[in-house]
């Protein structure tokens, strides 16, 4: 807390939360995860939002990066490991924005970032969410 009595949660806060998160996921999905970073930034890159089509980094709450489960055969010599990317400013945007839990809206962003490393497309985890 500041002196104010009130912070945002920092890119430590949100790691921490994601780490809790992980732990919590059942077995069949926490060991190919175990050696898949949530790493935290305040926004992404410029490139990223880009290449995604965006105009505007508070539009990407979080990425994964990597080649899905699965595919990982395919996956060429010296190329990136998986990682999934938080971004702090775009989620705490969120968080102002609507009356959603702070650690519902990390958990959601989290869990679907996580499907994306299984897999699953955008539209899959619509269905599975909405359907």
């Amino acid at each position: 807390m500041n002196e104010r009595g009130w912070y945002p949660p920092s890119a430590d806060d949100i790691v921490r939360l994601g780490q809790e998160i992980l732990a919590d996921l059942p077995e069949p999905f926490r060991t190919p995860l175990r050696d898949v970073p949530v790493v935290v930034q305040e926004l992404a890159e410029d490139e990223v939002v880009k290449d995604l089509g965006l105009e505007n980094p508070y539009d990407l709450t979080g990425l994964y990066a990597g080649i899905p489960v699965g595919l990982h055969e395919a996956r060429e010599s010296g190329a990136q490991p998986d990682m999934i990317f938080l971004f702090r400013q775009a989620i705490l945007a969120e968080w102002c924005e609507t009356d959603v839990d702070f650690n519902d809206l990390v958990r959601n962003v989290l869990i679907h970032e996580i499907a994306h490393h299984f897999g699953w497309s955008d539209e899959d985890i619509e269905r599975v969410e909405f359907g």
